[in-house]
């Protein structure tokens, strides 16, 4: 089958292809993930800075996790204070992900993945939310459309990851 443009025409299966690359563009231009990886991690590798997911959750602060207490998770290296809250996490990962991957909530809902600083970030409905700064995260409102457009983006991102 010949795939290429004869006389101005392009073929069936050249049409196919020209589809394909068309629609994956366009999935990447809205996917919440286009501009990254999925997981914001450190040049080495360290989910959300290296700080502890768990303990946003069980000791309502911001951790700097330990080297020595790491999974493997998502293409990340995922970091924890103690091996309990490693071991909550591998129980239930998907619980204490980050909204967007970890990158900034209020870029998110412009499509960014902005950068973070993890001890701005704060737990909405059970669900974990990081800024770019204390300031970021005070303009930033769970109920703003733009919010919950991209919420429900980085669900069905999360819904792919299962």
């Amino acid at each position: 089958m010949n795939t290429s443009m004869t006389r101005g025409t392009l073929t069936r299966p050249g049409l196919t292809t020209l589809v394909l690359v068309f629609a994956v563009g366009a999935a990447a231009i809205t996917s919440p993930v286009h501009a990254g990886k999925i997981i914001n991690t450190t040049n080495s590798g360290y989910a959300i800075g290296g700080y502890d997911p768990v303990a946003y959750f069980t000791m309502g602060r911001a951790v700097q996790g330990s080297r020595d207490i790491v999974y493997e998770w998502l293409g990340a290296k995922w970091l924890f204070a103690n091996a309990e809250h490693r071991k909550l996490f591998v129980a239930d990962s998907f619980k204490y992900l980050p909204q967007h991957g970890g990158y900034c909530s209020s870029a998110a809902k412009s499509g960014s993945q902005g950068e973070i600083d993890p001890r701005a970030w704060q737990i909405v409905d059970g669900k974990l939310y990081l800024f770019y700064s204390n300031r970021t995260k005070q303009r930033f409102k769970t109920d703003d459309p733009a919010v919950v457009e991209a919420d429900a983006r980085w669900e069905k991102v999360k819904a792919g990851l299962e």
